[in-house]
């Protein structure tokens, strides 16, 4: 490679001389006119000056080369990510929805869950800002949280009044009436929804129930999917 390269600056080293001495009557017209060269003249000089910074830095230019692609190429991913950012974003909740149960995907005022493994749907949910796991149970009449849950909302234990009888799967019990200030999934927020509190070992998990779908445009499932739709 090496000895091509000397090879090629040889014959443009003697093709350049060539064609100075074709433009120029004698010696000394040719110094006086170099700075009026032709076209091709100038290009040549620019070609041997390049070929013999090559031969001389050729390593270093093979590194800033690889260099300036490695960048060029990050530069065209970014910008790509950025073009359809929104794209893939939607993308990236899909693929996490399938492997983490209960996270909501929205798509615009749309937000899907994926059935669990177990045939049910988990819920990943947000009351007053902090995030509670839910069950879907459309035959609970009402959003009902445990004891953990209500805590976690901030919601004030110490004064609850458990005076409304609700029956659960370890029988009948009583519950307390709240009402929660925001209950979010996805991007569907809903305001001052009405809530129960559980006594203390008497649910496991909170409950998704009517007092929030009833909220919605429409709810439904289809497949392996539990579609909402929240008003504009």
């Amino acid at each position: 490679m090496r000895r091509l390269l000397w090879i090629l600056l040889a014959v443009l080293t003697v093709a350049l001389l060539v064609l100075v001495l074709q433009q120029n009557e004698t010696a000394l017209a040719e110094l006086s006119r170099f700075d009026s060269a032709s076209w091709e003249t100038k290009v040549m000089a620019a070609a041997l000056v390049g070929l013999i910074a090559l031969i001389l830095f050729r390593q270093r230019f093979s590194r800033v080369f690889e260099s300036a692609l490695i960048w060029l190429m990050l530069a065209a991913l970014l910008a790509l990510g950025y073009t359809y950012r929104f794209e893939l974003r939607e993308v990236a909740d899909r693929v996490l929805a399938e492997f983490i149960p209960g996270r909501p995907v929205t798509r615009g005022r749309t937000v899907e869950i994926a059935r669990t493994s177990s045939g049910g749907f988990s819920v990943a949910a947000h009351v007053n800002g902090a995030r509670v796991p839910m069950v879907l149970d459309t035959g609970a009449s009402a959003v009902v949280l445990t004891q953990d849950a209500a805590k976690a909302a901030g919601l004030p234990l110490e004064v609850l009044n458990y005076s409304v009888n609700v029956d659960t799967a370890n029988g009948r019990t009583r519950a307390a009436p709240v009402t929660l200030d925001r209950l979010s999934i996805g991007d569907i927020t809903e305001r001052s929804v009405p809530a129960l509190v559980a006594q203390a070992g008497q649910l496991r998990t909170s409950l998704l129930g009517m007092t929030f779908l009833n909220r919605l445009e429409s709810w439904e499932v289809r497949g392996d999917k539990l579609m909402m739709r929240g008003y504009p």
